[in-house]
């Protein structure tokens, strides 16, 4: 285990402070020295909640990962674009998805994954309901990282949250997106008008994780702090910053606490959930969070 920069050190337990008292994280007050510096570089401020959207080693089904914690399937599908890689949208409007929880985890991490499905469903047309007869659901056991397949996939689909790194209602929130058909947010085709990639700071066998995609982007705005953004540090080699905004060097990148306004926009309009999607209103929201994103 390596020290972390003095500098970082404020962000990072002030972070643990926050994250303990709001009940999203189960083990005692921690201090940064506790951090395993050597796994990945979390940096300063809000990124990946103490490497918990690191790497994994965990084979699945014979295929890797891309972007740190997104599942490639067989059809090694990049984008969610299709109608058959969202959830089906029930009658009354909403996107009914079911979910099983693993019998290993803790009623406290059990209450922690389910307000991390509550900070989704809150604005939004989505509703995550506890696995009866489903034909498709999430299967949610707590493997090795957190990681999770774009989209749905068909039948019991694993999505893993492994204790106790994984287990905050933030990270839930994130890889419950990738499930819904979101990438990430710093891999959208048009993120080059928004931000630098410094490829010299970014560890060689992380590169990959940088790459971006033929993506729709939702006709939205670029999302600084979006919970699909990785942060400024996100796979430093030396401590250096991966990411630089370009239109305000100080804006935050990412956070893990919930999905910003601009997150719960692109899942109403990629659901299509009900009145939202209306022109004359989905025009004044969008309007709305466009002032919201540039601050003015």
């Amino acid at each position: 285990m390596i020290s972390l920069r003095l500098q970082c050190v404020p962000a990072l337990a002030l972070q643990l402070v926050v994250m303990r008292y709001r009940g999203q994280v189960r083990m005692p007050l921690a201090t940064p020295a506790m951090l395993d510096a050597t796994k990945c570089w979390v940096g300063c401020g809000y990124l990946t909640q103490w490497c918990s959207l690191r790497l994994s080693s965990y084979p699945v089904e014979g295929d890797g990962f891309r972007e740190g914690d997104i599942a490639v399937s067989k059809s090694g599908s990049r984008s969610c674009f299709a109608r058959s890689c969202l959830w089906p949208k029930s009658v009354d409007g909403h996107v009914y998805i079911a979910y099983m929880l693993s019998p290993e985890y803790t009623d406290l991490d059990r209450m922690t994954i389910q307000d991390g499905m509550e900070s989704i469903e809150n604005g939004t047309c989505i509703r995550f309901v506890p696995w009866t007869h489903q034909v498709d659901y999430l299967d949610i056991q707590p493997k090795s990282g957190c990681w999770s397949y774009l989209g749905v996939h068909g039948g019991a689909q694993t999505l893993s949250l492994q204790a106790p790194d994984c287990i905050t209602s933030g990270v839930t929130a994130h890889e419950l997106m990738h499930a819904l058909g979101f990438v990430h947010e710093h891999s959208r085709a048009d993120r080059d008008k928004y931000i630098t990639i410094q490829w010299a700071n970014i560890w060689k066998e992380h590169v990959k994780n940088f790459e971006k995609y033929r993506t729709s982007n939702l006709d939205t705005p670029y999302d600084y702090g979006s919970i699909m953004h990785f942060g400024k540090y996100a796979y430093s080699e030396d401590g250096d910053p991966t990411i630089l905004p370009k239109k305000n060097p100080n804006a935050q990148l990412g956070q893990r606490f919930g999905p910003s306004e601009l997150d719960k926009f692109k899942i109403n309009k990629l659901y299509k959930c009900g009145e939202l999607h209306a022109s004359c209103k989905i025009d004044k929201k969008l309007h709305l969070i466009k002032r919201l994103v540039s601050g003015s």
